[in-house]
């Protein structure tokens, strides 16, 4: 659906009188009865009074409202997010390569201070002992060490010659952590992709699966039993790729398109146009089904405008597998032509009988 406040052309603080006053102006402007020679009269018609009715309700309109804010508060957070992940990997490439060898990364250093390697420490298993060495003869070790290098000077040169890459303190930190725990390193994830696919009511019915493109890839969508307007599906590593991190997924919100019924959680809902007297003594007619097929529909007797008739079980499917309903709502209708003897009623009912 729409925004009801862009379909009736008003503010979003407006008062209930300017509302009323845009929807009647709407409403006769895209009335079928006004436009016989436009397929989409009802498709405008049935989308103004769907419009009117959220904003004619106080609390339809504040949950209505709330929900805006939060998709934009939502929006305004997951493009900051995306933005600044933009700036970390650009500020990552931005950075020098280091010399071969001299790179030190946190795991490294810490693995260095405490003298076992992080990831092969696991908690509760000590790290295995070395075999111990033959016994050596004082004079075979002092010739050993006449002959072999001190690695703790070959050690301190090569530290004055490659200069260890700086490491930020807050990696440093995690590894100790890490070293703690005895965890390994958790794989970070890119941040999820939120989209919208439009669908239609007899979509839902079929519960069939459609596909949308995004950022030049093409993603698929069963439309589960239980899907509504407003349902987000979550498709598993089909988000945002970024370098060095998991993928995310694909937030995926069921849009329903306009059309003669209007989805309300599982049931549907639709606008029924009754005149005078069949509002006044009653009727027996039909509806189109979201289905193609016709359904029977019984006006009662002094219907009023507005006045909804429930169709049972012929609404979207529920997980469970039960169904919701159909609501017809009656629209009082005038005929085309002015009727002289009607108008001569009317004006005896508001003035009173009189010889």
């Amino acid at each position: 659906m729409r925004d009801p406040y862009a379909v009736l052309g008003v503010k979003r603080d407006a008062e209930q009188e300017e509302i009323k006053a845009a929807w009647r102006v709407l409403a006769k402007s895209v009335h079928p009865d006004q436009n016989q020679d436009d397929p989409f009269a009802t498709v405008r018609f049935t989308e103004a009074g769907r419009a009117y009715e959220l904003l004619r309700d106080p609390d339809r309109r504040s949950r209505y409202d709330r929900a805006h804010r939060d998709a934009e508060i939502r929006r305004e957070r997951e493009l900051h997010r995306m933005e600044q992940m933009r700036r970390q990997q650009s500020a990552r490439k931005a950075q020098p390569e280091p010399a071969a060898g001299a790179a030190e990364s946190a795991e490294a250093m810490v693995s260095r201070i405490f003298g076992v390697d992080a990831r092969q420490q696991v908690p509760g298993k000590a790290a295995n002992p070395s075999p111990p060495s033959p016994p050596i003869a004082p004079a075979q070790r002092q010739a050993s060490a006449k002959a072999q290098p001190d690695p703790a000077a070959d050690e301190a040169e090569s530290r004055s010659a490659a200069p260890r890459r700086a490491v930020a303190a807050a990696d440093i930190f995690t590894g100790i952590i890490r070293r703690i725990r005895g965890s390994r390193a958790m794989v970070d994830k890119a941040p999820d992709l939120a989209c919208d696919v439009t669908v239609t009511v007899a979509d839902l019915l079929k519960q069939a699966r459609v596909t949308l493109e995004v950022n030049g890839e093409t993603l698929r969508v069963h439309l589960a039993p239980g899907t509504t307007e407003g349902t987000a599906i979550r498709l598993r590593e089909q988000g945002h790729r970024i370098n060095d991190l998991k993928r995310g997924d694909a937030v995926v919100t069921v849009r329903v398109a306009p059309g003669p019924f209007r989805v309300d959680g599982l049931d549907l809902r639709t606008a029924l146009p009754v005149t005078i007297e069949d509002a006044v003594l009653g009727c027996e007619t039909s509806i189109e089904g979201p289905d193609g097929e016709p359904l029977a529909v019984t006006v009662p007797a002094w219907t009023s405008s507005d006045q909804v008739i429930r169709l049972e079980g012929r609404g979207l499917f529920a997980a469970d597998g039960n169904r919701g309903d159909i609501l017809v709502e009656t629209r009082l209708q005038l005929w085309e032509k002015p009727d002289a003897k009607m108008i001569d009623l009317m004006r005896s009912l508001r003035e009173g009988l009189y010889l």
